[in-house]
């Protein structure tokens, strides 16, 4: 009997384990997804499409999530690439203080045009000072791009966005809304942190 018990916990314990197994390995499918769209919605986004071909390197948010009444807060994981290949994992996170009922979220990818640049954000403690520039992609708004502004070009829809954008600092960000529009894309104060991939 009492062998016969442990036999079934045993049983029990590997059929537990197979599960969360391939629960890890669905969500790693799911994430690596979801880096790939991001990626791909980019290339296809006008001028942010001829950054992939001239970049030192890029790193890429699928999403990060903004929202707050009175102090706001985003964050977002992404990934650091160089020539194409996954080179670590990096993290945003961004404090901000103003009236922003409810909460938005966007994909963000920020192109490095050299090594100087690249080796900057990959120290592991890089921050966005105020004169950060971002082009902001949109569905259905009108706004201004410039070389310091952070509000930008406008599209019917994701995968049609024309966006204008030029390297500050060795470096340029895109921002694609993700449902509804977004009016402010401001990456002033995002503080990143990097890691690098084992191997």
């Amino acid at each position: 009997m009492k062998s016969n018990l442990n036999r079934k916990v045993m049983s029990g314990r590997r059929t537990l384990a197979l599960g969360a197994g391939a629960l890890l390995s669905t969500l790693a499918i799911a994430a690596d997804s979801s880096y790939a769209d991001a990626i791909a919605l980019f290339r296809h986004a006008g001028q942010s499409a001829a950054f992939f071909d001239n970049s030192y390197g890029y790193a890429v948010f699928p999403t990060i999530g903004e929202g707050g009444l009175v102090v706001g807060g985003a964050h977002g994981d992404g990934r650091v690439y160089r020539h194409g290949r996954v080179t670590g994992d990096t993290s945003v996170t961004q404090l901000s203080v103003g009236f922003q009922a409810g909460g938005k979220a966007y994909s963000e990818i920020i192109f490095f045009e050299d090594k100087r640049a690249f080796d900057q954000f990959t120290s592991g403690k890089f921050q966005f000072g105020v004169d950060a520039s971002v082009v902001a992609i949109t569905a259905g708004a009108t706004a201004n791009a410039g070389t310091t502004g952070a509000h930008a070009g406008a599209s019917e829809g994701q995968k049609d966005a024309r966006t204008a954008g030029s390297y500050h600092n060795g470096m340029v960000v895109f921002t694609i809304a993700k449902g509804g529009l977004m009016f402010d894309a401001a990456v002033a104060g995002q503080k990143f942190t990097y890691h690098a991939a084992r191997g």
